[in-house]
């Protein structure tokens, strides 16, 4: 029998390569294409045609904050930090050139037999010096990319090669598994020792991100390349910290991608996305792979906004690292009164904001904090990280708004306090900008899974680009960097994983996934629930998971749900899915007939973490569940304790799971009744 593949086709972008030689014949082109992409997907051994897509990018203190040390718990457990396990990063590539967090010592082992990568050369990426014993794989997947552009890549600007010019990629790879750097830090910020999650694993960067624009983009054919690569070379873990909305599943090429991987034991580690406060709007929502939100560690960089005539201090952050104008009040001007209230560029008057700090509002997305700065900076005011500069909460910039229109003479001052790690304010928080469940494709299933640190994080950045990525107007160059964003958070997740599988050799993916889920906690260091920096108020499930991950608790979590490729074969059945649709999914030749199949609710999903949706008042839902014994103990009892969701009465069966060598798997099930006054959804 003939190999089933799927086929991601750059229409648009065909004919957009057509427009060269007329709009007629590049409408002619286009309905060519058309047809012989409809003629394609009737030849039996073709299991889709997808239009090819470009996803986006989701972007030191981080391992004490963990409480991870080399001598007790899970990276003691996994021979020092993850040695042997291959964690496989796809970004926007690799800058090793000069960079300690990529090197190997000569105690550092070579990577295991059954990793079968390689580093690419290229004109400028030389593999032999690059490349060691941590970084032991580099390669690079463009045909996406340039399909859309309509051309091909100019070498003058990027480089055609696994060398990251853009800086996301070397930051994320050295946040998973960075070697050991004492005395790395952003200009004199976060000074200490940078490493990564699995110190001792070996990082292997697939390039599928490319400059487009001015930002990063990730053609889905270039995505699913570089993941069947990662999986063909033997990898542990596959990071994914991108992503973009779609309408279901089997439209979702990287969820295709994730289950050919997990189907041969290759934890899937993605981010949530930075798209919140808003609900629905997480990414990468299979049950198969791990959706990580961001939270805040204990360091912050705090730069206070003093105001004048005893209005108040306001609490803001700030990487400004020139002269502390603490002590020096300065006339206050919001950029709306001097032209332009989000400081947009060529739009602010020179005579109004010359020798003062100006306040700029900014909007998500669309306001970029430096191009504002240059823009005061152009009209000669005192503002970047590059000016003296603090950013602050939109409630606080309208309080200091009212001020400025309040009085007729308004003053601040920002004091820089530098570095400060402490209890106050309370950490974890989940970060503002986390994406948000529930669920579009299924709320049983609970997304996020987790959060971990994803704010202020610093890590390695490549040479190519500026800390700001505004290279036009910063020209700095660091060996380090300091930024936030769930992509961080993922691969906090996936060097936590990589240990685990060195830790525990036998748990599957969903068991690895399973024991940070069941052992992830919900309260903040000052002993009260975790908050969403959001609102102030205690974060809800939709927005931090089953909690903040643990890596020494997820070592013995005692109980997991151990969830196998059929199974979620079950749950595509759940969700109404035919055999065509779930055909993408297996990718193996086989059919799924459903109707042969238990008839289970998308909520009996063997997953660790419990979500029910109610319809009406009064409703009652049942969902059942299986948990494996893989603590020391192989006689053990578990009694159950019920603490039900405000509004709903609660029941489990049995109240009492007995384990022992012949019943190491057992079933339990609860039952879920709605009061009249309840959530659709708890």
């Amino acid at each position: 029998m003939g190999k089933n593949f799927l086929i991601v086709l750059s229409l648009l972008n065909a004919a957009l390569v057509a427009t060269s030689v007329g709009a007629e014949q590049s409408d002619e082109v286009s309905t060519y294409i058309v047809h012989v992409a409809a003629h394609i997907a009737d030849h039996p051994g073709v299991l889709a045609i997808y239009p090819d897509e470009h996803l986006q990018l989701h972007t030191t203190q981080s391992p004490s904050f963990l409480r991870l040390s080399p001598s007790v718990g899970l990276v003691q457990a996994s021979n020092g930090g993850g040695t042997g396990a291959v964690i496989a990063i796809l970004d926007t590539g690799i800058y090793p050139k000069g960079r300690r967090s990529f090197t190997a010592d000569s105690s550092f082992p070579p990577p295991p037999r059954t990793f079968r990568g390689h580093c690419v050369s290229t004109r400028s990426f030389n593999a032999t010096a690059y490349c060691n014993n941590k970084l032991v794989g580099a390669k690079f997947f463009y045909k996406g990319h340039e399909a859309k552009m309509g051309h091909l890549i100019n070498e003058t600007q990027e480089s055609k090669s696994p060398l990251d010019t853009e800086g996301h990629g070397t930051h994320t790879a050295s946040t998973a598994a960075g070697s050991a750097v004492p005395g790395a830090n952003f200009v004199g910020y976060a000074n200490g020792t940078a490493q990564g999650m699995a110190i001792r694993a070996h990082i292997a960067s697939y390039k599928v991100c490319w400059r487009d624009d001015g930002n990063a983009s990730c053609a889905t054919s270039d995505i699913l390349a570089g993941m069947n690569e990662a999986i063909a070379d033997g990898v542990d873990v596959i990071s994914l910290s991108l992503g973009g909305l779609k309408p279901q599943l089997y439209n979702e090429p990287t969820s295709l991608g994730a289950f050919n991987a997990i189907r041969r034991g290759i934890v899937v580690s993605t981010s949530a996305g930075n798209d919140g406060p808003g609900t629905y709007t997480a990414n990468n929502l299979a049950p198969w792979v791990i959706t990580v939100g961001a939270s805040s560690i204990d360091r912050r960089f705090p730069a206070h906004v003093v105001l004048g005539h005893n209005r108040g201090t306001y609490i803001g952050t700030s990487l400004y690292f020139g002269q502390n104008t603490a002590g020096s009040f300065l006339p206050l001007v919001y950029g709306g009164d001097a032209g332009s209230a989000l400081c947009e560029y060529g739009m602010l008057s020179s005579n109004m904001v010359t020798g003062k700090i100006v306040l700029c509002y900014g909007t998500k997305n669309t306001t970029n904090p430096i191009v504002q700065e240059a823009a005061v900076q152009q009209a000669g005011g005192s503002f970047a990280d590059i000016l003296p500069t603090s950013t602050i909460t939109f409630k606080d910039t309208e309080t200091i708004h009212s001020y400025t229109q309040s009085v007729a003479d308004p003053v601040a001052r920002i004091d820089f306090l530098g570095t400060v790690i402490n209890q106050s304010p309370s950490a974890p928080r989940v970060a503002a900008f986390s994406s948000r469940g529930p669920n579009r494709f299924a709320p049983e299933i609970l997304k996020p899974d987790m959060i971990a640190p994803g704010v202020d994080i610093l890590a390695a950045w490549t040479g190519e680009m500026s800390p700001t990525m505004a290279n036009v107007i910063d020209n700095r160059r660091v060996e380090f960097n300091i930024i936030s964003g769930t992509s961080m958070a993922c691969l906090h997740m996936s060097g936590i994983a990589a240990m685990l599988k060195v830790a525990q050799p036998s748990w599957s993916p969903a068991a690895i996934k399973s024991a940070m889920m069941t052992t992830a906690y919900n309260v903040d260091n000052d002993g009260n629930a975790i908050k969403d920096m959001a609102t102030g108020q205690a974060a809800r499930p939709f927005e931090l998971g089953s909690g903040h991950v643990d890596p020494n608790r997820a070592l013995d979590p005692g109980l997991v749900n151990n969830t196998t490729a059929d199974d979620y074969i079950t749950f595509l059945c759940s969700l109404g899915y035919n055999s065509s649709q779930i055909a993408l999914f297996t990718n193996d030749g086989s059919t799924t007939d459903c109707s042969t199949r238990p008839r289970r609710s998308v909520g009996d999903l063997n997953y660790p973490a419990f979500s029910v949706v109610f319809v009406r008042s009064g409703e009652q839902v049942t969902q059942r569940r299986a948990v494996t014994n893989v603590g020391a103990n192989t006689n053990v009892v578990y009694n159950v304790t019920i603490t039900a969701p405000p509004g709903t009465t609660l029941t489990v069966t049995p109240t009492r799971l007995a384990f022992d060598a012949q019943r190491r798997t057992l079933d339990y099930s609860i039952t879920v009744s709605a009061g009249a006054t309840s959530s659709s959804e708890h």
